[in-house]
């Protein structure tokens, strides 16, 4: 079974009764991480974390360094950005360094008329 995440725009409300639902139902409720708007969304997940995003889904905790060369960026540039993903709760840290703990990413929003 694929450990996936929807990455997604909801509100707390929304969020709120995911959780509760997941709570008086039993069920396990699938991964969801969420941004209050689509802006918030795409500030932090700008296409340079999606390449780093991209490459740590299933591969398992990374050393920083390892991520940067893997991505073929400056170590400075990678630091800055897997701790903005870390900020975000999108990556976690142990002592064997950062991990996106899925094997799929799912991105959830719609965009209706202003």
């Amino acid at each position: 079974m694929t450990n996936t995440v929807t990455i997604g725009v909801a509100s707390r409300a929304e969020i709120n009764a995911r959780f509760t639902r997941a709570m008086t139902t039993g069920e396990r409720a699938t991964p969801f991480i969420g941004f209050v708007d689509e802006r918030a969304l795409w500030r932090t997940l700008t296409p340079l974390r999606w390449d780093i995003l991209k490459l740590m889904t299933g591969a398992g905790p990374l050393p920083l360094r390892e991520i940067a060369r893997r991505v073929a960026r400056d170590v400075r540039g990678v630091h800055t950005d897997v701790h903005s993903l870390l900020a975000a709760g999108l990556v976690e840290r142990d002592e064997a360094g950062f991990r996106f703990p899925y094997d799929a990413v799912h991105v959830d929003f719609i965009l209706t008329a202003a």
